[in-house]
């Protein structure tokens, strides 16, 4: 599972999750990706699951990358606790989504594997995703 090292902070406070993401919103690596449409939190554990799914569709051909990383703690307290007595414990490394970020990049196999791969694991993911492709490769499959 995807977390951090070492952290400088154990406990976080919650933050804001509004507005678009300003970095990470493009295609960097692949030629096509799977960009967030809604903003929330993705655990390392669904993290994971979409790369195996990935992986799986793709047969250990062409490349991925994973363009998110779960650096932010979330704590909770155990059930039936009092109210008071401080913070809960940390218990999961999410990743915090704002809609535009590029989640994972896919690139060196054909056009329909790659989209399969990524549908695929939009359905192990909880927020809204949709499939982009990069402008260059949209403009090579034109002129053919």
């Amino acid at each position: 599972m995807l977390s951090p090292k070492r952290v400088r902070f154990r406990k976080q406070q919650k933050g804001r999750m509004a507005g678009a993401a300003n970095r990470g919103n493009t295609l960097v690596f692949g030629e096509y990706g799977l960009q967030a449409t809604g903003c929330g939190y993705i655990t390392n554990r669904q993290i994971e699951a979409a790369r195996i799914a990935i992986s799986r569709k793709m047969k250990r051909g062409g490349n991925m990358w994973i363009k998110v990383f779960p650096d932010k703690s979330l704590t909770r307290k155990p059930a039936e606790v009092r109210m008071g007595g401080g913070k809960g414990s940390p218990e999961t490394w999410v990743a915090v989504i704002r809609p535009g970020r590029i989640l994972f990049e896919v690139g060196g196999l054909d056009a329909e594997t790659s989209l399969a791969a990524l549908k695929l694991a939009m359905y192990k993911l909880p927020i809204k995703t949709k499939v982009v492709k990069k402008e260059v490769v949209a403009a090579k499959e034109a002129l053919s």
